[in-house]
């Protein structure tokens, strides 16, 4: 399967890597913001061509599908266009920054019918899987979420300690991860959400402290702790509370409430949630069918995220 990958910043490479622990993927094209960086990438990585434009990129000879790796501002406009050039895509979280970009990306993909996944990866990392699996054969069952993102931010980095071009964002990026997340490992929509924010940034324009509060219809609740203000440790932890244990996920890794380490190298074919992400991306364009983390099945996180951002509009 031919690809273009657009983003060559930390992401990017966590998708190249990806891509050759899979084996059976060869990546035609290296989209990034500028020539010379994208090309000492694309060099690394064995890649033919580097452009700047996707347009160029989406025209290379049989090219099948595009992975986004690109900032968040471009997300929904960049997979319209993928699906325009009749190309399957797969969008790094956020799908958008806005309610209205998010169903209009959905809406193209119903009329286009090709796949259209988005980089939930919380979905994939084998912590959570086997969470979900415990969840779905009815030996657990989700009473709380107690979930810390925390990062220690004060200009546009990213995790490579590189400068980015745009602004990251601890609701429409980060709470994206936990909003789905705790709608898909209690299998129940959220039915009530509240957020509140600390001070804007006066350097990157944002909100440096959130906390948001969910409730499924299956009653179950989730406590959503952000800051960018947080001198480590950093990450995210989501502890689970069970009716039959407690759980702490931390990315790939899974401990119980006792500190115990849960091991869960046999939950997937890989440790490395990027790669599992990736596989499902290849596996449904060749199988014909709908990814886990479709855009249909996470647009409705996306709503959620739209009212918490009216409500803390509404509170100045």
């Amino acid at each position: 399967m031919k690809i273009v990958l657009a983003g060559a910043g930390a992401f990017g490479v966590k998708h190249l890597d990806a891509i050759k622990a899979i084996g059976d993927i060869e990546v035609v094209s290296l989209v990034g913001r500028t020539l010379e960086p994208t090309r000492v990438v694309a060099q690394k990585y064995g890649i033919p061509h580097v452009t700047t434009q996707l347009a160029e990129a989406l025209a290379r000879p049989g090219v099948e599908a595009v992975i986004l790796a690109t900032p968040t501002q471009l997300h929904a406009a960049q997979a319209s266009a993928c699906l325009e050039a009749g190309k399957h895509v797969q969008v790094e979280i956020p799908l958008a920054d806005n309610w209205s970009d998010a169903l209009a990306v959905a809406t193209l993909q119903n009329k286009t019918g090709l796949v259209c996944m988005v980089g939930h990866t919380r979905r994939f990392n084998p912590s959570h899987q086997w969470i979900h699996k415990r969840i779905t054969q009815g030996e657990l069952a989700i009473q709380q979420m107690d979930v810390q993102t925390y990062f220690f931010r004060r200009s546009n980095i990213n995790a490579l300690g590189q400068p980015r071009s745009w602004t990251d964002h601890l609701l429409w990026h980060h709470a994206a991860h936990t909003v789905d997340l705790f709608a898909y490992q209690t299998g129940s929509p959220i039915k009530i959400a509240h957020a509140l924010q600390g001070p804007l940034s006066p350097t990157l324009g944002i909100a440096m402290d959130m906390s948001i509060q969910l409730k499924s219809a299956s009653g179950a609740i989730c406590t959503l702790s952000l800051s960018f203000n947080n001198d480590g440790p950093l990450g995210t932890f989501f502890r689970y509370i069970c009716d039959h244990g407690t759980y702490i996920a931390r990315y790939d890794d899974l401990i119980d409430g006792k500190d115990q380490k849960i091991d869960v190298s046999r939950v997937a074919v890989s440790m490395n949630g990027i790669e599992l992400q990736d596989r499902e991306f290849f596996s449904a364009i060749r199988e014909r069918r709908e990814p886990n983390a479709s855009i249909a099945q996470v647009l409705p996180c996306y709503r959620i995220l739209a009212d918490l951002e009216r409500q803390l509009a509404e509170q100045g």
